[in-house]
Formats: structure tokens, C-alpha cells, sequence
């Protein structure tokens, strides 16, 4: 196990904190059943959506990661965008925002898009990615305003195996967007991150048997 990142710790205690992070039994889109979920929705007051924020824009700063704007993809994606780029303004990197809408609006300015315009280097933020879908369309959005999507910042890398046609693959959709669609991505915390949080907790051995085993099945490589 690599040496504790500081910052992934205290993000983990914070979500589980905010109940944000569950341990139990929870069924994944991919139809499996993990030990452990993860619903940023639940980041639901002022207070929890700014440290989330700050979390989001030292990993950010942090990476190296260069960008021009910041995007957030409907709908978990608005809120998070909005106030990364906020944060983001406040420690001295003052950058564009934008969002989609689901539906194309048509009255006023139209469309789908709100916000700045789409142009330059544009970062992703979002929640978790668990297939890669929602990040794909995104690019489409991007590519077709004209722009360059460059990058992904999620709150946690699952650090699992997607599915294709219901078939587990060989990598993860982290990885996936690294390799298949040349995006860098960037994450607060990962799996790994979570479990060495739980070795180190009094009263959750149960809970860290569990994700370590569903991580032995379902597990890829450090992504």
C-alpha cells in the first residue's frame, strides 16, 4: 500500500461524515453488488457544497492540470461546477463557467447551453465515473461548440472494471477516458484511498473485509 495522500483522507472522513459515503449493500448501474456507495447529491447545504468545493479546486491545483474554462455536465454536474469555479476564483484562478441543459430551450437565448462560451481547454467536473458515459457526451457537447474537451475531475475513482453490453472489461472508466479518449483525469479520493481509511478506523473491520473483497473481484490496476 502506497503512503497515505493526506488530502484523500480527509475527504473520505468528510463523506462519510456527511452520510454522503454509505457502507451496506448497494446495487451499481453495472448490476453488481457493492459494499459501499457514494451519493454527492447528498452534499446538500451550503456549508458541506463549500468544503466540497475546496476539495475539488486543491486536487485540482494540485494536479497541474491546465485549463481555460470549467464545464458541468447536467444535472449533478451544475451545482459542482458552479461552485468549483467559484472556489477556484477565490484562490486567485479566476476561470469561465458553463453547464448543459437535458432539454433544448426554446425561448430567449435558446438551446442547450448556459453560461460562458464553450472555447479553449475545457475541464469536466463531475461526481464519480462509472461507465463513462456522461463524460463522452460531454466531449460531444464540447467538440461540436467548437472547443477541446482536456480534462475530468471526479470527487472518487471507483477503481473498478466498466461494463460493455453487460460483460465486465479489463480496465476502468477512468481509464478508459485516459487511453480511449485522451483526456487527463483527476480525482479527490479512490478506492484505494477509502481502504486504507478503513484499516485505520476502530470498529470497521467488517466493512473494510467487505470493500477489499469486492475490490478483489472487480478491482483494475492503479488508475
Amino acid at each position: 500500500m502506497s503512503d497515505k495522500d493526506p488530502l484523500a483522507q480527509k475527504f473520505v472522513q468528510f463523506a462519510i461524515e456527511c452520510g454522503v459515503l454509505r457502507f451496506g449493500e448497494f446495487k451499481t448501474k453495472a448490476g453488481r453488488m457493492s459494499p459501499y456507495f457514494f451519493n454527492a447529491g447528498l452534499f446538500d447545504d451550503g456549508a458541506k457544497l463549500g468544503r466540497l468545493a475546496g476539495f475539488y479546486a486543491q486536487r485540482l491545483l494540485a494536479s497541474g492540470i491546465e485549463f481555460d474554462m470549467v464545464f458541468g455536465p447536467a444535472y449533478k454536474g451544475i451545482p459542482l461546477g458552479a461552485a468549483v469555479a467559484i472556489e477556484l476564483a477565490r484562490l486567485g484562478c479566476n476561470v469561465p463557467f458553463a453547464y448543459n441543459r437535458k432539454e433544448a430551450k426554446d425561448h430567449g437565448e435558446g438551446g442547450t447551453l448556459v453560461g460562458a462560451t464553450l472555447k479553449g481547454r475545457v475541464l469536466i467536473i463531475d461526481d464519480v465515473m462509472s461507465a463513462g458515459t456522461a463524460a463522452r457526451e460531454s466531449i460531444a457537447i464540447i467538440r461540436a461548440a467548437g472547443a477541446t474537451p482536456h480534462a475530468v475531475c471526479i470527487a472518487l475513482d471507483r477503481q473498478e472494471k466498466a461494463t460493455e453490453n453487460g460483460q465486465d472489461v479489463p480496465y476502468s472508466a477512468v481509464q478508459y477516458v485516459r487511453t480511449q479518449l485522451g483526456l487527463q483525469v483527476c480525482a479527490i479520493a479512490k478506492l484505494g484511498d477509502l481502504m486504507q481509511y478503513l484499516e485505520h478506523s476502530s470498529g470497521a473491520s467488517q466493512d473494510a473485509a467487505r470493500v477489499q473483497a469486492y475490490r478483489q473481484r472487480y478491482g483494475v490496476e492503479e488508475s
